[in-house]
């Protein structure tokens, strides 16, 4: 056993990456570059407007604010370290490094996961019960849903992180994964992972059925609501957003609930790779157009500020 943890200490782990090397790669791995550099412009721009315009400045927009900084961080930990890798042949890993990308996509996965359930519940009250608004989504409520969304999300992250890494891996130390994600590695542990597969399965019913129970019941309340509504042009409108807010949501639950709640025995590694697409990548890029740019404020504030700096450079 000693010999096996001087192993697992002294090693670098090997991730096997997304694709094999070889031409046709290039293009999926340029491709998802650009979803990266899109990611990252939408959500920094949606940062900015959100910063730069007094219109913007009301709970739901922090709340946005703050997903927009979960999602960066999110594709920032895993897209440029699995490009350059493909770029470079070099694969390896650090124990270190794999350390801080469990540490840090889980305190964001999980983050986001509440955040996300906090945003519905704001919506829910803005819709539902409008002149309560002020009174249950104030200042002071909404930063603390933001800050409780961070906070609870680094502690799950903290105890994961700690029973993953002091796993001994005695056998291969090649993640077959773009990225250091539990589940995969888990598999390379030559001991019997069974209880804390039990405690990850814990976590999975408090940060992904519950919220996402929240989420469809608020949403749901919503949808009955709005069919109350006379105009038929605000119940269009209404029903358009509801929808693609859900389709983001079951985007982002969806692969992440079948991912973290099976047992490591029905995992294929070309399965968790392509479910991690969607809740690492695309919905890190789908969020700022869903939430945020198809809102008229959002809209106003851009041409707001592009004017402003049209005439600044006159």
């Amino acid at each position: 056993m000693m010999g096996c943890l001087n192993h697992t200490f002294s090693s670098d782990f090997t991730l096997l990456g997304l694709f094999s090397s070889s031409p046709k790669s290039l293009v999926f791995y340029s491709l998802i570059f650009v979803i990266f550099i899109m990611s990252v412009t939408e959500n920094a721009l949606m940062i900015l407007l959100i910063h730069s315009d007094s219109r913007l400045h009301t709970p739901m927009y922090f709340l946005l604010r703050h997903l927009s900084v979960m999602d960066i961080l999110h594709v920032s930990n895993i897209v440029p370290k699995m490009v350059t890798d493909f770029l470079s042949g070099s694969r390896t890993i650090s124990l270190a490094g794999c350390g801080f990308q469990v540490f840090l996509s889980l305190t964001l996965l999980g983050g986001e996961c509440l955040l996300l359930a906090a945003m519905s519940y704001d919506r829910y009250v803005a819709i539902c019960h409008p002149l309560r608004y002020p009174i249950l989504m104030k200042e002071c409520a909404s930063a603390l849903m933001a800050g409780g969304s961070w906070l609870v999300g680094a502690l799950n992250s903290t105890v994961h992180t700690a029973y993953t890494l002091q796993f001994p891996f005695c056998g291969s130390r090649a993640i077959d994964h773009f990225f250091c994600e539990v589940p995969a590695m888990l598999k390379l542990s030559c001991v019997d992972t069974t209880r804390y597969e039990r405690g990850v399965y814990i976590s999975g019913v408090i940060f992904l059925l519950i919220p996402f129970s929240l989420i469809s019941t608020s949403y749901g309340q919503i949808v009955l609501t709005v069919l109350q509504m006379k105009s038929s042009e605000a119940r269009k409108r209404s029903f358009s957003t509801c929808s693609l807010h859900m389709i983001v949501v079951m985007m982002y639950y969806g692969p992440f609930i079948f991912t973290y709640m099976r047992p490591k025995s029905y995992h294929t590694p070309g399965q968790d790779k392509f479910l991690a697409i969607f809740y690492m990548i695309l919905t890190p890029s789908l969020n700022p157009i869903i939430y945020s740019f198809r809102n008229k404020d959002v809209l106003a504030a851009m041409k707001n500020m592009l004017k402003s700096k049209f005439l600044h450079e006159k």
